[in-house]
């Protein structure tokens, strides 16, 4: 526990250096793997759109003191009606059904009414056609493309294409893999759901712009005599939005995980499970992905321009050459250690120097 709390005090301090661009093939990994179970997710299992999207009948009244979802649920099929989905919304029990003719809804009313004691006009009653569901979902995946060529434009005119080509990345990341824990677990996909998609688009953006914003102040410096790579230079921004990055996503989850598992559980807000579920794993897959996924793709993107090239050659040659020199003392015929020949061994010629430094003292 006093590891822990070590750990703890020197990353609030900023003390703490994580190589994030170093291990960009541990998080491609892990990506590409979260990747392809979302998708093998949302292939075979497919997503258990709601009503609101396929069409349907749906039953509303207020709870018998006796009854359960289990009960509910055979009353209705009972009645010959299939496809019956039981919620708890409330104080109220709501059943969702396939899309029925108006005399089998009338009847599947009046066999609730019946079998629970409650006058038929307390049983509330709404047939959706799939057409309108058609409409929402036409309309939810328009919002969605309005919403990354905002996303592109805007990224594109406050920093560069670059950087907005590595936020919508990480967006269609976070997208994807919170799909595919959707398809999975197979809560239901309301338009509650489209509005949390959105919502993690939003929130995953935003520690994108933070991240890249530090990253931009901190390369706007490097030029021809600099001491530091653009690799070093985007992980030590890295590591300075770190603590802000791990504060806002802890403050963000906490009452989205309240809603999920207490909320859903102890007092059946079953509505806003479908809402919850969306933001809880959107919020946690990006911030993973602003860390993990945005920067070292736009690292990978920026080494290649020629300015950042030259960079990188010049210190490694010039740390190679250090190295090389400090390691054979005068007089010595030993042979010298390999030279670093890459941005990222810069590293390792320092510790080089240092080690035979502390040899010489």
């Amino acid at each position: 526990m006093s590891r822990i709390g070590v750990i703890g005090r020197r990353l609030y301090r900023g003390e703490v250096d994580i190589d994030f661009v170093g291990r960009y093939r541990l998080w491609s990994s892990l990506s590409g793997v979260l990747l392809l179970i979302s998708i093998v997710g949302l292939v075979f299992q497919g997503l258990n759109l709601g009503v609101e999207f396929k069409g349907g009948s749906v039953f509303s009244f207020a709870k018998p003191p006796s009854s359960s979802i289990q009960d509910v649920r055979s009353t209705v099929e009972d009645a010959g009606v299939h496809q019956v989905i039981v919620q708890e919304a409330g104080p109220r029990w709501r059943v969702t059904t396939e899309s029925l003719p108006v005399s089998e809804v009338s009847r599947v009313q009046n066999v609730i009414s019946d079998k629970y004691d409650i006058p038929g006009n307390q049983v509330s009653k709404q047939i959706i056609g799939a057409t309108w569901g058609g409409e929402v979902l036409n309309k939810a995946i328009i919002g969605l493309i309005v919403f990354m060529i905002a996303i592109i434009l805007y990224l594109t005119l406050a920093f560069e294409w670059k950087m907005a080509l590595a936020a919508v990345v990480a967006l269609i990341h976070d997208l994807v893999i919170t799909a595919g824990v959707y398809a999975w677990s197979g809560f239901e996909v309301t338009p509650a759901t489209m509005l949390g998609f959105l919502t993690i688009l939003g929130y995953s953006l935003y520690d994108a712009v933070v991240v890249f914003d530090m990253i931009k102040e901190v390369t706007a410096k490097l030029g021809t005599t600099s001491k530091m790579t653009y690799t070093q230079a985007a992980n030590n921004a890295l590591n300075h939005t770190l603590i802000r990055s791990l504060n806002t996503s802890l403050v963000a989850i906490l009452p989205v995980a309240a809603i999920l598992f207490i909320g859903t559980t102890l007092f059946g807000a079953g509505t806003l499970k479908d809402l919850s579920l969306a933001l809880f794993v959107g919020m946690i897959v990006g911030t993973y992905s602003s860390l993990c996924v945005a920067t070292p793709l736009l690292v990978l993107l920026k080494e290649r321009e020629p300015k950042y090239l030259a960079i990188a050659k010049r210190l490694s040659t010039t740390k190679g050459g250090s190295a090389v020199k400090d390691a054979v003392p005068s007089g010595k015929g030993k042979e010298p250690a390999a030279a670093a020949s890459s941005p990222g061994s810069a590293g390792s010629a320092n510790g080089a120097v240092a080690g035979s430094k502390r040899k010489k003292r």
